[in-house]
């Protein structure tokens, strides 16, 4: 009797990345006992431990960890045949995976996620969010199908379209030391503060950083809006998107510094992989070509 089942890897796989039975369930829309059932009827089966619970949150054993490194592989193939099938059938993907990179704001999207809901085509849109070199990781490993706002070049086998230039300005809070700096600032008096930095959601590709000194210390937050509020609150400094930053440079919460080594505009683009040809896939590239919302927000 077969003891796996792709049900079975789904659960596994959202206690892995949730921390928890409940926040797993609740991803998996079961309640947290039908979750808890679930895992240890399968760890009876297979006769091994595969969750840690003596902590606060929800641990991997070893064999639970080696179970999940093969599960989600099949896990892909398990969806990437059930788009497959649909496509044949009607030119439709199951689902659509939209990452977006944290240097814009997820807002301009809405209007065409209302626009693509009302075709009643079927799929499912997922939207995830990618920072630096993890938007073009999330292409090149499928946990996207469309990445937009990417900087840099893409990479072998993407296709990608322009979507305009975002304005970076190097800003502090009027508490910062940094406030009161003569100005152009050089590198070496800079390279003496903190910086605050997005992380990379890279998770096979190289990570990179934007706007780091050699050596400078640095505070990492998981997305901009995290960055903003960090430096407003005067605990680092660095660079952030103009339009994110415009409304607190008018209201005098942040100071806008010139370096002397100023970080150039970062060009943002859509992209997808050259193979794809779902109905889904074109109908968004179509729209994100003739759309003027993000060029709006990165003009102010």
């Amino acid at each position: 009797m077969l003891r796996l089942n792709l049900e079975s890897l789904e659960v596994i796989d959202a206690i892995a990345r949730r921390g928890s039975f409940a926040a797993a369930a609740d991803e998996v829309h079961r309640v947290p006992s039908a979750v808890t059932y679930l895992v240890r009827k399968l760890e009876d089966d297979l006769g091994v431990q595969l969750f840690d619970r003596s902590g606060h949150r929800a641990r991997l054993t070893p064999a639970g960890a080696a179970l999940l490194e093969d599960g989600r592989h099949l896990l892909r193939a398990a969806g990437e045949l059930e788009c497959r099938v649909k496509r044949v059938a009607t030119g439709w993907e199951t689902e659509l995976l939209i990452a977006v990179d944290v240097i814009l704001p997820l807002e301009p999207l809405f209007t065409l996620i209302a626009e693509f809901d009302a075709l009643g085509s079927g799929t499912r849109l997922r939207i995830s969010r990618e920072s630096l070199g993890g938007s073009w990781d999330a292409l090149h490993e499928r946990r996207a199908d469309l990445l937009v706002g990417a900087s840099g070049a893409p990479g072998s086998g993407f296709v990608s379209r322009p979507l305009g230039e975002v304005p970076m300005v190097f800003a502090v809070a009027p508490s910062h030391p940094l406030a009161q700096a003569s100005e152009p600032i050089a590198a070496a008096a800079l390279q003496r503060h903190r910086v605050v930095v997005v992380s990379d959601s890279s998770r096979s590709l190289l990570p990179r950083t934007v706007g780091l000194l050699e050596g400078q210390e640095k505070l990492n937050v998981p997305d901009m809006q995290a960055k903003l509020a960090a430096q407003l609150a005067g605990l680092g400094c660095g660079h952030l998107p103009l339009p994110l930053a415009r409304a607190a440079i008018a209201a005098g919460q942040l100071v806008v510094k010139q370096l002397e080594a100023p970080l150039a505009p970062a060009a943002c683009c859509f992209a997808w992989r050259n193979d794809a040809q779902g109905q889904a896939l074109q109908w968004w590239i179509r729209r994100l070509e003739a759309d003027r919302q993000y060029a709006c927000w990165m003009q102010g």
